[in-house]
């Protein structure tokens, strides 16, 4: 059998509470993860070398039934709408003539732009972009948005004070029209802000091939600015990860200000309060070691936890490749309930870079009592050996366990069901409000079990190519009751309120 902790070193904690955590992890225990296959119709994200990246999935309630949807996006091949007809098991079922056939597609991201109570989605493609409206009904119809011709590979957005439609800000990759690249060829981005009934278009300059966006409010001034992860394979030099303040002009966070430079081959951004201290770490993955940070002093200045964490997760660990790994999609997410936000990162080659390993399985790295994180996607049953890209921690059932959706190039999309034998309770989240904002892009959620508070904002970006808009999901261990209360966007925060465990809460404003 194999060392559930073999990823990282054990602190010197003494041998009782060593043997402790150990059994924690012991595969035979109940909260041991465990995930099924689930039988999806066929669906691969194809294409080129401008279809290295991307390969985003979106996950949305499409036609009001509570459950979610997902949108894969799909390369050369037409993106897949897949309905959930979920009951006690996790199924779902290809819908056609939804409006999506559009070839060309990086990823897909949903988001209520017209304030109408649906979810619309933006398409990212290499070509223009397209925003489609939502009927209501799992179809979709072009919105009169123009895009230039370009190669998109991230996307975020937020509401920002008094606005009456979203910010937008949309990642560029390589400019192909540059004679001179593809390497040091990296494009611009753009930030689109409301201005009267039309957009006002801002470029943000420098871009260093940016493979994931975004907005978030890290230091909970109620005010989103934007985290930008970038690509060193084509940047080379002269480039960096960025975030960029969001005042009246944008305007990029320097060492002056406490921010802290620094270089990896990004692909994608998760944020969690990890510790429960009130504020956010950031996950970025890479090609070789993915990077987990806290935030230090006041200002956005992070640096990279002890490798001893085990969120390295920098070489497979299964199989004898030993050549980096590559991350792309990674989301949080509590998977057995304990209380512990656990995280998943979805792994392949980019195609066959020889310096990278080619079987690169998927992590499912578990959350351990002391803080540190223990690997567990071979024994979880999700080592996929495909090569992953985007990806979603859902609980497409209603049943409380999060299951899990990844898009793989060139081999087919998966879905696997949670069954993990657990007896944490769980508490689910929903938030709605009149518009502009209907979903509440940019409140933040506290829930209390009585020995710490989790917290959680609602956002719209980060990961790879693709996003989540759906109920936020608290795992809660033995909790059975817990204190609840949401600041809702630009507002102070709401009363506490009790509600029990182990059924979903929804909110309106």
């Amino acid at each position: 059998m194999r060392d559930a902790h073999r990823s990282f070193k054990l602190p010197d904690l003494g041998r009782g509470l060593v043997a402790l955590l150990l059994g924690i992890a012991h595969p035979a225990l109940a909260g041991t993860p465990s995930f099924t296959p689930v039988d999806v119709p066929l669906h691969i994200y194809d294409g080129g070398w401008e279809h290295f990246v991307g390969g985003g999935l979106a996950v949305l309630d499409c036609n009001g039934d509570a459950r979610p949807d997902l949108v894969a996006a799909g390369g050369t091949n037409p993106p897949l709408l897949l309905r959930n007809v979920s009951e006690d098991t996790v199924a779902f079922e290809p819908v056609a003539d939804t409006g999506l056939d559009i070839r060309g597609t990086t990823g897909a991201y949903p988001l209520d732009i017209d304030n109408d109570g649906h979810l619309d989605l933006v398409m990212l493609r290499v070509g223009p972009d397209q925003i489609l409206r939502g009927r209501g009904d799992c179809t979709f119809e072009p919105l009169p948005y123009r895009f230039d011709n370009r190669w998109s590979t991230a996307f975020s957005a937020t509401w920002e004070r008094g606005a009456s439609a979203p910010t937008l800000a949309f990642g560029h990759y390589v400019d192909r029209s540059d004679p001179d690249g593809p390497f040091e060829a990296c494009d611009i981005n753009h930030l689109w802000r409301p201005d009267g009934p039309t957009y006002a278009v801002t470029e943000l300059v420098p871009g260093h091939c940016a493979l994931s966006l975004l907005f978030t409010d890290w230091a909970r001034n109620g005010r989103a600015d934007l985290r930008v992860s970038n690509d060193r394979h084509y940047y080379v030099r002269d480039g960096e990860e960025q975030m960029w303040a969001m005042d009246p002009v944008p305007r990029l966070y320097t060492e002056a200000d406490g921010w802290a430079r620094h270089t990896l081959w990004g692909m994608g951004i998760a944020t969690r309060d990890l510790d429960r201290d009130g504020r956010d770490e950031v996950y970025l993955s890479s090609m070789g070691d993915q990077r987990l940070m806290r935030q230090i002093g006041d200002g956005p200045g992070f640096q990279d936890v002890p490798f001893d964490m085990g969120t390295a997760a920098h070489r497979p660990y299964l199989g004898d490749d030993g050549r980096p790994s590559t991350g792309w999609h990674i989301a949080f997410g509590d998977v057995n309930n304990d209380g512990r936000d656990d995280a998943f990162i979805a792994k392949g080659n980019v195609q066959q870079m020889p310096g990278n390993a080619m079987e690169d399985p998927n992590n499912l790295l578990i959350a351990q009592a002391d803080g540190s994180f223990a690997e567990a996607g071979d024994i979880a049953g999700v080592a996929s050996l495909h090569r992953g890209r985007g990806a979603a921690l859902v609980d497409f059932n209603g049943d409380g366990l999060l299951d899990l959706a990844v898009v793989n190039r060139r081999a087919p999309l998966e879905i696997w069901q949670n069954v993990t034998r657990t007896d944490g309770n769980w508490l689910s989240v929903s938030l709605s409000q009149p518009a502009p904002n209907t979903q509440a892009v940019g409140a933040w959620i506290e829930v209390d079990d009585g020995g710490a508070v989790q917290s959680r904002e609602v956002t719209v970006g980060g990961g790879h190519a693709g996003g989540v808009a759906g109920p936020q999901h608290f795992g809660l261990g033995a909790a059975q009751t817990v204190r609840l209360r949401v600041r809702w966007p630009h507002a102070a925060w709401s009363g506490w309120q009790d509600v029990a465990a182990g059924a979903p809460v929804v909110l309106r404003r």
